[in-house]
């Protein structure tokens, strides 16, 4: 005999209305029977209790019980009727950039912010890299004869440091070779000043500049108060380790970049993705040549700031002429800025030695080869060879100020124009190739008659 198909748990526990009814009848039935059969009230607290727990009891069986039959509980679903809010296209547009704008902000305060945080490492390894510019093609031309690179890099770079100084050094002799001409002449200005105060226009008497004198002795004796020296003092000496650390950083710096930088640029290259490494090693190419055509640029620059300051400087018979077109050279790879504070030097000396008025002649020459560079060289020579705006040469520089000073402004037109000099090839790399129907097509080869 066969069975029929065996029940599915759904079917067994299925209950059609009438039985659902009679159920609920018995348990209606049973709790008026348990309160039938609960005893009266007594005087007997003990009793009550007992009653009361016993009444609790079956009530919660009761209630389980009909918890148990009812089944699992359904839920209401369907297709959600949230949507998302219709603003307008040009509202959304703008908020989409503006969330990515500030994150690259933010990125990008973080990423100025630890290069400030190790300025000690990070502005050596700058400057390293603008020297290796500079000397990578001497130590080029002295491989191809056969020399090792690593020889030659250790000779460009002994021999450069060498350079710098002799020029350091002949500049001192000079300056400490005239140094009691320069205290007498000093003595004789300040008298000159001290004259000029009395006979001048401010008709001031002696008792009025011993009080200015006095004054300034008062400043100075209350700012070496409360260990103001030694704390002056000691920042002194931190900002002297500071240099020489940094000193020796570029120094090493320079050697491996000139001898290793190729393997140490492939290094850097490999730690991109794949996809991404062709890109980013014809980048960093393209950022090294603008570096390069910058440095060089940057040479023609400080040449022709020295050669004018000294040649004024001669032609006024001011003292010390070499050493001013040195610490003029020297000062010019800070771009605008560090011809006008080495000149300043030269618009000291003359006042010293030879008058306010060949100062005021010494200031003139110095303000018309800054004005030369300012209008001339900066902006068109800068500009054609490191492929920017004469705007964009002065905006890096007045950035770079006021982000780090003035080692900010020694790095950041270099870095503005690789970064620059990236972009633009990053965007020729991206434009898509033309299409053959904008070239006309491939030639159609000629049939043979």
């Amino acid at each position: 005999m066969s069975e029929g198909p065996a029940e599915t748990p759904a079917e067994e526990s299925a209950e059609t209305p009438a039985e659902e009814a009679a159920s609920r009848a018995a348990q209606d039935h049973a709790v008026r029977e348990a309160e039938e059969d609960e005893p009266p009230l007594g005087p007997d607290e003990g009793e009550r209790e007992e009653r009361l727990f016993r009444r609790f009891a079956h009530q919660w069986a009761l209630a389980r019980e009909r918890e148990r039959r009812q089944g699992p509980l359904s839920f209401a679903t369907g297709p959600s009727n949230l949507r998302r809010a219709e603003v307008p296209y040009g509202l959304d547009l703008a908020a989409g950039w503006a969330w990515r704008l500030l994150l690259i902000a933010g990125a990008g305060y973080v990423l100025i912010w630890l290069v400030g945080y190790f300025a000690v490492v990070t502005i050596p390894l700058a400057v390293a890299l603008l020297i290796s510019a500079l000397a990578a093609p001497f130590v080029s031309l002295i491989s191809r004869s056969g020399v090792p690179r690593g020889l030659s890099a250790l000779l460009v770079v002994v021999f450069g440091f060498a350079i710098v100084g002799s020029l350091l050094s002949f500049a001192g002799q000079q300056v400490a070779a005239g140094a009691h001409d320069l205290a007498d002449s000093t003595v004789q200005g300040l008298q000159e000043i001290r004259d000029w105060l009395q006979d001048g226009p401010l008709n001031a008497s002696d008792s009025q500049i011993n009080d200015y004198i006095k004054s300034a002795q008062d400043l100075i004796s209350e700012r070496s108060k409360d260990g103001g020296v030694l704390s002056q003092v000691s920042e002194v000496g931190t900002a002297v380790g500071h240099v020489v650390a940094g000193f020796f950083i570029a120094l090493f710096a320079t050697y491996f970049f000139l001898a290793d930088g190729a393997r140490i640029w492939a290094w850097v290259v490999r730690l991109a993705p794949r996809v991404a490494r062709a890109r980013m090693d014809s980048s960093g190419r393209v950022a090294w040549l603008s570096l390069v055509q910058f440095v060089r640029a940057t040479v023609v620059v400080a040449l022709v700031d020295a050669t004018g300051i000294a040649i004024g400087a001669a032609v006024l018979n001011v003292p010390f002429v070499l050493a001013i077109g040195v610490l003029v050279f020297l000062g010019s790879f800070v771009p605008m800025i560090g011809a006008t504070i080495a000149g300043s030097v030269a618009i000291l000396v003359a006042l010293v030695d030879q008058g306010p008025v060949t100062a005021l002649l010494m200031l003139a020459v110095v303000v018309g080869v800054q004005q030369l560079e300012g209008h001339v060289l900066q902006p068109f020579l800068l500009g054609r060879w490191v492929s920017l705006h004469p705007l964009g040469v002065i905006l890096a520089i007045a950035c770079g100020v006021l982000v780090a000073g003035i080692a900010g402004a020694l790095v950041a037109v270099p870095l503005a124009a690789a970064a620059n000099a990236v972009v633009l090839h990053l965007a020729e790399m991206a434009e898509p190739p033309a299409s053959e129907e904008e070239t006309g097509g491939p030639e159609e080869e000629r049939q043979p008659a």
